[in-house]
């Protein structure tokens, strides 16, 4: 799937009595340092990892601009951008598009309004319809931000019984009885992308929601190896629901979980969940995210039983031409009627149709 090469956006730099900040692309030669300040920072993620450039650009064809704040003596600052232009929502510049979060990740309040600056350039430079910063952290911008989602995060223990013990009574009362219906997780990487695949396709479709292509997750597993791991919970060795995470700064990303019709009778999330969070004790990790929700929903709620945090996510947008934010969501009643056109589609049809239209949902 081509895409358009990158262009250099206009130089943006500003000077201190010392130094000079200024914002270039990161060519794939500076990815080691690129990885070593997301490493480093507090807030650096997986989703800030080089290597996405590549997925998103390798298996959806979306051309990526990887801007870097750096002054004489270091890197600064990292902001990664994808830009998806599609026939369904526009031309949009977003970091980062199909995962939970991104946008820039910085050592100072100069250095992240810098970055932001240059994305908003470089989204002129493309006439791009907008910009979408998906930020985890709030920063000091004029920049109308949207506050709809949320992130859910775990704190983790080297032994697992303390986080189990920190349940409550009811919610483990819960978990006790869904390991009661059969049910069991085994975990792994490439090798099992054929079943979570199924699994997602069949839960997908229920939500009304494409799916992308299995070459776009075969290409995750490809770029990260060990740092992304699959999950299945099964019951006498048919696949009921699975996740897929990813590792990275002490934290593990929950990044997409779905499951069949029987996972929700069998309480099957109760076991998968609590054997993911097992795992990460076990491997040393310190935290879970959980994934991102819309406030007050029933996800939240869900997340909330495992002794979940919540955190305020902030988007920020821009649109060169001044017009209001977009309303890219499900609960817009213009995408209502496709979701539910959707769900009564045939699997073979979606098989189909899911791929090219979910590479165009940011």
């Amino acid at each position: 799937m081509p895409i358009a090469a990158n262009t250099a956006p206009t130089p943006v730099s500003i000077e201190s009595s010392s130094n000079v900040l200024s914002v270039e692309v990161c060519e794939p030669t500076n990815r080691s340092a690129w990885d070593s300040f997301v490493g480093t920072h507090p807030h650096g993620s997986f989703y800030h990892l080089y290597g996405w450039k590549s997925v998103n650009e390798q298996a959806l064809g979306h051309q990526s601009i990887y801007l870097m704040a750096r002054d004489a003596n270091s890197v600064r600052g990292v902001l990664p951008l994808v830009f998806v232009r599609s026939r369904l929502f526009g031309r949009i510049l977003c970091s980062m598009p199909f995962v939970n979060f991104g946008g820039p990740c910085a050592t100072d309040p100069p250095t992240y309004n810098l970055l932001m600056q240059a994305a908003t350039t470089k989204a002129n430079e493309l006439r791009a319809d907008y910009v979408e910063l998906r930020s985890a952290e709030p920063v000091t911008t004029s920049l109308p931000v949207s506050l709809r989602k949320i992130s859910m995060t775990l704190d983790l223990q080297s032994d697992p019984d303390k986080v189990w013990d920190a349940f409550s009574s009811k919610h483990r009362t819960a978990i006790r009885r869904s390991y009661k219906n059969d049910l069991e997780v085994y975990s792994g990487g490439a090798e099992l992308l054929p079943i979570f695949y199924k699994v997602m396709q069949n839960s997908w479709q229920s939500l009304g929601t494409p799916l992308y292509a299995l070459s776009y997750f075969e290409r995750i597993m490809a770029t990260f190896g060990e740092d992304a791991r699959i999950f299945v919970c099964h019951r006498k060795q048919e696949p009921v629901a699975v996740a897929f995470n990813g590792h990275a700064n002490e934290t593990v990303e929950g990044m997409w979980a779905g499951g069949n019709p029987l996972a929700r009778s069998l309480q099957a999330n109760y076991v998968l969940y609590w054997e993911m969070i097992k795992d990460g004790c076990l491997r040393g990790y310190k935290k879970y995210h959980l994934g991102r929700s819309t406030a007050d929903s029933a996800g939240e709620d869900f997340k909330k039983k495992w002794n979940a945090t919540s955190k305020q996510l902030h988007w920020y947008f821009h649109r060169p031409d001044g017009g209001p934010m977009p309303e890219l969501n499900v609960d817009n009643p213009k995408y209502k009627l496709a979701i539910a056109a959707w769900q009564r589609l045939p699997m073979w049809a979606t098989g189909l149709l899911g791929p090219p239209i979910a590479r165009l949902i940011p």
